[in-house]
């Protein structure tokens, strides 16, 4: 889209980007649709997942060009074990793949606002960075507990801010007039279920949405495709699948917004 089809307003627009995966994925096509409709964003929050499509798109880059770099690069390919560490995986390697789109590796020189949200291991608390180094960021952002060996910034030991606030709203708050909500964890009722897995996966994932139904309430506008949070964490075959699922969900969710619809007639 050209700048001159951009929305020209004086108001500060936000969004918050979940954790979940793979499922993350689908907000890149929350973002596309946000693009195609010519809305500006003033102020990315994300977490996990959401702070590396948040990452992407507040350096410039296209939402689907984002999209066609999980594909192209396989990110999990990058990943390694990191035997006889506090974690089975080392996430440290992505490092490789993320430095080639983000050269400069600081939070404050990306072109839109960001605010990653990581999880202080070592204080049990909420950290939220919006400076710094940017790559090291993201990968405590992303860095499951269990899964991964915790990322060390300034002697503290930091994992996956879905641990503590899978959906960091907090930041926007008192700095964007309007915010958009992405979440890709939504469940679908069930009757019965046969899988461990499946058990296990479903426990996370409601776990960590304890708190979106008053999160929710705060957005203007909320993109939630349905069933997205029943695909695995790893599941790259459903990529395309789950970014076009957000796509036109994103599009339908700010076309029946009162309040955004005048937003653009302006």
């Amino acid at each position: 889209m050209s700048e001159n089809n951009v929305l020209k307003t004086d108001k500060k627009i936000g969004i918050v980007l979940s954790g979940g995966g793979i499922r993350g994925i689908a907000h890149l096509g929350v973002l596309k649709a946000i693009v195609n409709t010519g809305i500006k964003i003033s102020h990315v929050s994300g977490t996990s997942a959401g702070s590396i499509a948040g990452s992407f798109f507040a350096a410039g880059i296209d939402p689907e060009e984002g999209l066609n770099i999980f594909i192209k690069t396989k990110l999990l390919r990058f990943i390694r074990p990191a035997l006889g560490s506090l974690g089975l995986i080392n996430i440290e390697n992505v490092r490789d793949i993320l430095k080639d789109y983000f050269p400069t590796d600081k939070i404050e020189a990306l072109k839109i606002p960001l605010t990653i949200c990581a999880t202080n291991f070592s204080q049990g608390t909420v950290s939220y960075f919006s400076e710094g180094p940017l790559i090291r960021s993201i990968l405590a952002s992303s860095c499951i507990p269990g899964i991964f060996k915790p990322i060390m910034i300034e002697d503290q030991m930091y994992v996956d801010g879905g641990i503590l606030n899978n959906f960091p709203i907090e930041p926007l708050l008192n700095n964007c007039d309007y915010i958009i909500g992405s979440s890709c964890n939504h469940l679908k009722p069930v009757d019965k279920i046969s899988k461990i897995a499946d058990l296990i996966q479903r426990s996370v994932v409601m776990s960590i949405n304890h708190d979106m139904e008053r999160k929710a309430s705060l957005c203007n506008v909320m993109v939630e495709p349905k069933g997205m949070g029943e695909i695995s964490t790893f599941d790259m075959k459903k990529a395309e699948t789950i970014y076009w699922l957000a796509y036109e969900e994103a599009l339908k969710s700010i076309k029946n917004n009162e309040s955004f619809q005048e937003l653009l007639k302006r």
